[in-house]
């Protein structure tokens, strides 16, 4: 038999080395910014076009390279950060591999600019592939300027696997946070297509968060801090009252290294049992400092999970600190045992409680046996439970379910649990979804108005001034027409901030800050994996934010209208978000309940 072991050829090999590393524009970001921290580097710019995948340039003013060492970066398992394997077990840095440079150069152009304050000049150098192109002393400031071009030009399978350019931005905005978080001292200003996006001066980690996220999150942080000989701990939780569905605002630490952990979630999350409602996430902002050689951070090729040697404890500590910051900034709650706390539904707002003043009448006269009793029968046609309407008699409902006027008959009403609306039928009943039902109206609504810019407007007496993140801002500017033909009436001001001189006809003044902030995180929460028209997101989005919520009682006028308007739609079966929003339980169904 013939030998058919061969060594791979140094291109090939190259090329599945940077599959290992280079993922994404993303991924190149990650590489970029963590070797200008471990460089010294105290101000860092970005800047990069069509999401990464025509250019990623960044610029440090860290120590710079010599010549000799711009040549040695790009060549495999070369590095400057350890020098035996004794070093593995007490790593400081974050790049240590020797693989970056060189997994990045294997699939791109890259153009690198160097220089130490040792030299008067600096270092040019433009490679391809690995394979170095030309070589040019210049003038140069003090630090180091790499430029990406044309990532995976040599691979067109992978390259046509990245995403949008907006998708590809996603990943690296998410990529730069992590990083612009756990260095708050770095200054950081990143520009994408010409645009600046961030511009973060040098700051201490609250003041980063709140550059980073937008004023408003100020006044949702906590502080932690715990000290131990095992780790110490510090950062920021949110409050409970900002939970969210989504995941989002979460960030691990461990010696400044980003990670992602499910069993340090699991703590967190643990600690706000009884505080949050079920299924919604925490936020946080936490640092761990442990001892180096407690850790392993080399389980994963990109670094991201790590394994502790005290895992249990660490877990208990974790725990024992969130909850003492929660009771410390009085998060904790209370009961107040002057109201009865039976008389209202606790998902209501304050503001929208109604004053619960019950008169009850005793009929003594009352018989329950006495079907013509006219009492009675006039309770029953004036209860706010029931109504019952003289129309056509009904044909059968699974034949009639789609012809509204035919639906219309003889029917009863009844609002059951403030979530569902229950219409007797000839054929038995209907249980229609309150919630999904009115979000499907809405939506059709809203879709119908923003394409056709109908929405009706209402000019606000005096301005409102709504502060943006960066991230935020970059959504209003995408979905911006979309937003404006909803009936939002906004003026550009600051980067930081737009204002809003009128607001549609269906949203109250009060709410306007919140709806539309509720709209940008939606849409960040959902654009990225979902192929909808702009208009089509939007629709959904107001729909299910103005929507009737379960647990709202409703007079039978407004079942009527809310029925009414769902068989008038073009869909009536799911809601927008395809989702049932009724369905039918035959006279049969029921019967067989009673084993009739």
């Amino acid at each position: 038999m013939a030998d058919i072991i061969n060594l791979l050829p140094e291109n090939v090999a190259n090329q599945i080395a940077a599959g290992e590393v280079v993922q994404r524009p993303s991924s190149v970001i990650k590489e970029l910014l963590e070797n200008s921290i471990d460089a010294g580097a105290t101000k860092i710019d970005i800047i990069i076009e069509k999401g990464g995948k025509k250019n990623i340039k960044v610029i440090d003013n860290g120590m710079g390279m010599s010549v000799k060492d711009s040549k040695m970066a790009f060549e495999r398992h070369a590095t400057s950060k350890i020098k035996n394997a004794d070093e593995l077990f007490s790593i400081q840095t974050n790049g240590f591999r020797g693989e970056a440079l060189s997994s990045i150069c294997a699939v791109s152009q890259v153009e690198l600019i160097s220089k130490t304050d040792s030299f008067d000049f600096g270092t040019k150098l433009n490679l391809e592939a690995n394979k170095l192109k030309k070589e040019k002393t210049i003038v140069a400031p003090n630090g180091t300027s790499i430029s990406i071009k044309n990532l995976f030009f040599n691979i067109p399978a992978r390259r046509n696997f990245l995403k949008s350019d907006s998708v590809e931005l996603k990943y690296i905005v998410n990529e730069f946070y992590r990083i612009a978080i756990s260095y708050p001292n770095v200054s950081f200003k990143f520009t994408n297509n010409s645009s600046e996006i961030f511009n973060l001066p040098s700051s201490n980690l609250r003041k980063r968060i709140v550059s980073i996220f937008g004023q408003k999150i100020d006044e949702k942080l906590v502080p932690v801090e715990e000290k131990t000989n095992i780790v110490e701990i510090y950062g920021f939780i949110l409050k409970p009252d900002f939970s969210k569905k989504t995941k989002g605002n979460q960030f691990f630490y461990v010696n400044n290294r980003y990670i992602k952990s499910s069993f340090l979630h699991h703590s967190v999350s643990s600690s706000y049992d009884g505080l949050i409602k079920e299924n919604y996430k925490p936020g946080y902002f936490l640092f761990f400092k442990v001892k180096p050689e407690t850790i392993d951070i080399n389980i994963h090729p990109t670094k991201t999970e790590i394994k502790f040697d005290n895992e249990q404890i660490l877990y208990s500590i974790l725990k024992s600190c969130i909850k003492h910051s929660l009771g410390m900034f009085n998060i904790s709650p209370t009961i107040d045992f002057t109201n009865n706390n039976n008389l209202y539904n606790p998902n209501y707002n304050k503001k929208d409680l109604r004053n619960l003043n019950v008169d009850i009448e005793v009929d003594s006269g009352f018989n329950p046996f006495k079907t013509n009793d006219t009492k009675l029968k006039n309770n029953i046609e004036n209860s706010n439970h029931f109504v019952e309407y003289e129309s056509k008699p009904i044909q059968d409902l699974t034949q009639t379910i789609f012809e509204i006027d035919k639906l219309k008959s003889s029917i009863k009403l009844f609002q059951f649990m403030n979530k569902y609306i229950i219409s007797s039928v000839k054929s038995g009943i209907i249980i229609i979804h309150q919630n999904r039902a009115h979000q499907r109206v809405l939506y059709e609504r809203f879709l119908k108005n923003i394409t056709q810019s109908k929405v009706q407007i209402q000019k606000l007496s005096f301005p409102i001034a709504i502060n943006l993140s960066s991230e935020m801002r970059m959504i209003y500017i995408k979905y911006e027409e979309e937003i404006k033909a909803s009936g939002f009436l906004i003026n550009k001001q600051k980067k930081e901030s737009l204002e809003i001189v009128g607001i549609p006809i269906y949203c109250k003044e009060e709410n306007v800050e919140e709806l539309l902030e509720d709209i940008l995180e939606s849409i960040q929460a959902k654009i990225f994996n979902k192929n909808f028209s702009q208009s089509d997101i939007l629709a959904k989005i107001l729909a299910k934010k103005l929507a009737i919520k379960t647990n709202f009682p409703l007079k039978i006028e407004e079942q009527e209208k809310l029925l009414d308007d769902l068989f008038a739609c073009k869909e009536i079966l799911l809601s927008p978000f395809e989702k049932k929003i009724f369905f039918n339980l035959s006279l049969k169904e029921v019967e067989k309940k009673f084993n009739l």
